[in-house]
């Protein structure tokens, strides 16, 4: 909901089972208030489904679906394909980023088989995302543009099951990615000691945003799974207000639902959980992606340690700290560190405790007191536009009230009509604007009366009231949800035959590849694990993080391959790289 009050057109929200992240889930009960209160607002509400299904779990699944179906749910995002073979509502499915979207290809054969919106992969480049836009110029495209990283691309990721027994593409991942690790060369020799090599900086396409719009994108996606109410205010804030100043000048694109929002503080994406931040590959390949001192978040940069003075340090930077503030920094040894303000006192920060901090470190807030206090409160208010009209008819008067949307209510008044002793033009309008906890504000109040007619602020109140809830009524009877009925479809799948890379864990979701040419179907990898199987597919590159590319950096490395991963409780992973595709492979020894 406070998405929704913050500007968000559209929230995606975990099921209360089968989503992609098991701990994420909401109760149906919620979920249906949750749709009531966005579809005032022409806000759709997107249902994670998008884990794969055991055989067992499909009949549970159908009756969730329709469940959710009928408390309003605009669409479901999914990735098991058997789930097109269950007996459906007529609700929209969107293909799951977990379907490893990343080609023309792939996306014409989702919208083909009848997917709705297609999320696509992370590690896409603007050029990729326009080049599939232009192959399928009809198919709504999403792309994520803030948030985590998943370091292999989504749903080609086995590493959490082969070695936890918890499968990321069952909503179970381990967050192995976020370990630290030891890499060495093929004779043993330390290249680099424990730190978290692949644990990628977070997601900021906020100055993007247009060049994504241009590029096809039509649904722009933060990652906010397990995040707190404060992460969502400032995060949607902040990306309302910079695709608002795109729409006022670009009148090509116009937003997708109704309301503006207004915030009582400015928003600002530092302030909020990040691990620093990347644009990723959107603009190629970048050696900024990468995360490997700490997985946690550093937050906002303020300046550099000065001196330590007996029981306060003095800083250098242009920024100023605040009582309550949580700083950190990483020491000496790589690691990261931090410390709690008690007080401040100009450039001398006071901690509880005294940290060992060398000076000219960099110090990082990652706890903003005084904007945590603000966001702790009403933040923002959503509200939609409309006239007011109060005229005067044969029998009384007439109340009319149209929004920004074209709804219209009108409430008629039997009343006899009685001249006023003062002018009643300005009392009336103050009147008809107070619509205080209601989703509405008057633009304009128009008051059509013959003479100076007397209307008692009582009487007038109530039809004011009773006008609101006609209108609520009539804009929850408009609300226009799609409607999709899946139909069976056998165009050609872009493949042939399928290794555990397809996910199959049901027969159902073998019929659907069955049905469109797919004519060996290997099982899934948490169904029958396979020996030697690359665990995990990356574009972020440590032979390119080193600078030892042989493409792009043609920098020959000084260590023996093949590489290795070296985990803390002595777990030993290959690396393998595969220049052709440009990617790195992860595999068991």
């Amino acid at each position: 909901m406070e998405a929704i009050n913050h500007g968000a057109d559209a929230v995606y929200i975990g099921a209360p089972k089968f989503g992609a992240r098991a701990a994420a889930v909401n109760s149906l009960e919620d979920i249906e208030a949750l749709v009531n209160y966005a579809h005032l607002y022409n806000v759709r509400i997107y249902v994670t489904v998008n884990t794969v299904l055991k055989e067992e779990e499909l009949k549970e699944t159908e009756e969730m679906i329709h469940a959710l179906h009928r408390v309003g749910v605009d669409a479901l995002i999914v990735q098991d394909m058997g789930i097109t073979k269950l007996n459906l509502p007529p609700i929209p499915l969107h293909a799951s980023t977990q379907m490893d979207n990343r080609t023309p290809e792939r996306v014409k054969f989702l919208s083909e088989a009848g997917f709705k919106q297609v999320v696509l992969a992370r590690e896409l480049s603007l050029r990729e995302i326009a080049k599939i836009h232009q192959t399928c110029p009809d198919v709504p495209l999403e792309v994520f543009v803030h948030g985590a990283l998943c370091v292999s691309y989504s749903g080609q990721c086995y590493v959490s099951q082969a070695c936890f027994g918890r499968s990321a593409n069952r909503g179970e991942c381990a967050q192995f990615c976020r370990l630290p690790f030891s890499m060495v060369d093929a004779d043993g020799k330390v290249i680099i000691k424990e730190k978290h090599l692949l644990s990628l900086k977070d997601l900021n396409q906020s100055d993007e945003l247009e060049q994504l719009l241009d590029a096809g994108a039509s649904s722009l996606k933060i990652e906010g799974r397990l995040k707190d109410v404060s992460y969502v205010k400032n995060v949607t804030a902040a990306y309302r207000q910079k695709l608002d100043a795109i729409l006022a000048r670009r009148p090509e694109y116009v937003r997708a639902s109704s309301g503006k929002s207004r915030f009582t503080f400015t928003p600002q994406l530092d302030k909020s959980f990040s691990r620093g931040f990347t644009h990723y590959f959107l603009h190629g390949r970048d050696n900024g992606v990468h995360s490997f001192d700490t997985p946690k978040s550093l937050g906002e940069e303020m300046g550099t340690m000065k001196e330590a003075r007996g029981n306060y340090i003095t800083v250098a930077g242009v920024k100023s700290f605040n009582n309550g503030d949580g700083v950190c920094y990483i020491d000496e040894q790589g690691r990261l560190q931090g410390f709690r303000i008690n007080r401040v006192e100009a450039n001398k920060l006071f901690p509880q405790e005294m940290p060992k901090i060398k000076p000219r470190t960099p110090l990082y807030r990652n706890y903003d007191q005084e904007f945590e206090k603000l966001l702790s409160h009403k933040s923002a208010e959503r509200k939609i536009s409309i006239s007011v009209r109060l005229t005067e008819n044969e029998s009384g008067f007439s109340l009319s009230l149209t929004d920004e949307d074209g709804n219209n209510a009108i409430l008629a008044l039997a009343r006899e009509k009685e001249l006023a002793r003062t002018p009643q033009t300005e009392n009336l309008r103050s009147q008809l604007l107070k619509l205080g906890n209601t989703p509405f504000e008057a633009q304009e109040v128009e008051i059509e009366f013959a003479d100076n007619w007397f209307l008692p602020a009582s009487v007038l109140a109530d039809l004011r009231r009773q006008a609101v809830e006609k209108l609520l009524s009539v804009r929850t009877t408009n609300y226009q949800q799609e409607v999709a009925v899946w139909k069976p479809t056998t165009h050609a799948y872009p493949q042939t035959a399928l290794t555990y890379l397809g996910n199959v864990m049901n027969t159902r979701a073998a019929s659907f590849y069955q049905e469109h040419g797919v004519q060996q179907i290997a099982p899934a990898y948490e169904k029958e694990p396979v020996k030697d199987a690359v665990l995990m597919f990356c574009k972020h590159c440590l032979r390119y993080s080193m600078g030892w590319c042989p493409i792009h950096q043609r920098v020959r490395s000084p260590y023996r391959e093949p590489y290795y991963l070296l985990s803390n409780d002595g777990k030993r992973f290959r690396l393998e790289f595969d220049c052709k595709n440009c990617q790195m492979k992860v595999k068991t020894e």
